[in-house]
């Protein structure tokens, strides 16, 4: 992969894919857009990827994109090392619709090329909305548990 960020980004880039990375999704569209085995979002035939975040981006991307939603949102915890589909760490891809807060918190965003096979999932949270925006899960149980919900 090219490193057009400067020598240590490519290094950053590298030490990233042994992290988790997360997925928002209204908790009935996961539920309609899996089949057991995997996962494949609304929208990824328009973007061609499935947007993730970094654990320092969540909240910002939450609060950003879905604000204005007053359904349950679920947060998949996902091991990239478990996913069968490309990763890439790229720039933001934002949605000129939506607010602009979670750009500053980080430079590079996962983007998943493919379906996230459930198997990848190690975790389910519910991102809860309070006063001031969303806060992180509580806990996270089994994604497999949560399939069902």
């Amino acid at each position: 992969m090219p490193d057009d960020e400067g020598e240590g980004s490519g290094r950053r880039r590298n030490e990233l894919k042994n992290e988790p990375i997360y997925h928002i999704v209204i908790a009935a569209d996961f539920g309609a857009h899996n089949n057991g085995f995997e996962y494949v979002p609304a929208d990824f035939a328009a973007n061609g990827f499935v947007h993730c975040a970094l654990e320092a981006s969540v909240l910002p991307v939450a609060n950003d994109y879905y604000a204005d939603v007053d359904e349950p949102l679920l947060l998949l915890r996902i091991d990239p090392v478990r996913l069968k589909s490309s990763t890439r760490y790229e720039a933001a891809a934002p949605d000129p619709a939506a607010g602009a807060s979670h750009l500053a918190s980080s430079p590079v965003f996962p983007h998943v090329y493919g379906p996230i096979a459930i198997t990848s999932i190690d975790g389910v949270g519910i991102l809860a909305k309070g006063e001031h925006g969303y806060a992180w899960p509580t806990e996270f149980s089994s994604g497999l548990e949560r399939l069902g919900d």
